[in-house]
């Protein structure tokens, strides 16, 4: 798809910016049928109360209406530091999208607005975003700030993302997590999108998983797939020629052949992935580019109420 038709797609939504404003208003609206039930009225003000803490900031009277306490939020108290890291080499482009599709039906589209959505609250919340961005380079790099001019920074590098194709970009998610890991010396929730294909050792990859965890970070890995294809490996037994897009290696086969076996090396994959974040204490969130975004929103609640 060129370009220009997938800015034509941004532009129609009038930029991503309000895309992302809309998912959050219609997320919030919609708290009151979930766990966050009364909490979308005073968003920014208030905080679940943890038990153990001091009661005297209690709001009672939000605690009559929603039978959830919740203690005021004061300015000098500390904020929260988010980092965000996108994944955008070449199999984050994936699937190629047709035309009269929405930009965020690719890996890397999804993962662009996710992140979109996520800095919008976090700006509602009056917490701090920063952002890095790689492939086979360090693409680039934003410091934790929560600045309005910050904000737009981030947006528009986040529109470029989009803007920009990328052919034969090979993913080196093993070294950028270790330079990251590096870069990050307060505690932070760090949230990862990428589709963890990586090539070589997996054992160097989840080092560099764990590396993250360093000085008490909280890691969110939401592992993006286009489930229909690269999970089910749903395609018709007509011969097709399937192309790496990161190293142009090419096979031809039909897809009923190897199915069965393609789905059970892919499922064992995602379990290694799963346990292995397990163990380090790193939440995993697998997503498809065809589910909404209530799943991003409702992990990063539910894990910056953890994180304390």
């Amino acid at each position: 798809m060129k370009i220009e038709s997938q800015l034509e797609k941004i532009s129609g939504f009038k930029n991503l910016e309000l895309l992302a404003n809309q998912i959050v208003e219609g997320f919030i609206s919609g708290m009151h049928k979930s766990p966050f039930h009364g909490f979308s009225a005073e968003f920014a003000e208030h905080k679940v109360y943890n038990q153990g803490e001091s009661t005297k900031n209690i709001d009672w009277k939000l605690y009559a209406r929603t039978d959830r306490l919740y203690s005021k939020r004061y300015e000098e108290e500390t904020n929260l530091r988010c980092h965000l890291i996108i994944d955008n080499s070449s199999s984050m482009h994936y699937p190629k999208l047709k035309d009269g599709q929405h930009f965020y039906e690719n890996k890397i589209g999804f993962s662009v607005l996710a992140s979109a959505v996520l800095m919008d609250l976090l700006r509602r919340q009056r917490d701090a975003v920063g952002l890095s961005v790689y492939s086979d380079s360090y693409e680039f790099y934003a410091p934790e700030k929560g600045s309005g001019r910050h904000h737009r920074m981030l947006i528009d590098k986040l529109e470029g993302v989009l803007a920009t194709p990328k052919e034969a970009k090979n993913t080196d998610t093993t070294t950028f997590l270790h330079q990251i890991a590096q870069k990050m010396h307060r505690r932070s929730m760090i949230i990862l999108f990428t589709d963890m294909f990586q090539p070589g050792n997996d054992e160097a990859l989840f080092n560099a998983l764990q590396h993250l965890k360093h000085d008490k970070h909280k890691v969110v890995l939401f592992h993006v797939v286009d489930k229909k294809t690269e999970y089910s490996f749903d395609f018709d037994n007509t011969p097709r020629k399937f192309i790496d897009v990161e190293s142009g290696e090419q096979v031809n086969l039909y897809a009923e052949n190897v199915k069965e076996e393609y789905e059970k090396l892919v499922a064992a994959y995602f379990k290694k992935v799963a346990d292995t974040c397990i163990q380090y204490r790193i939440k995993y969130v697998p997503v498809s580019v065809d589910e909404k975004f209530e799943k991003i929103l409702t992990t990063y609640l539910v894990e910056k109420q953890k994180f304390g």
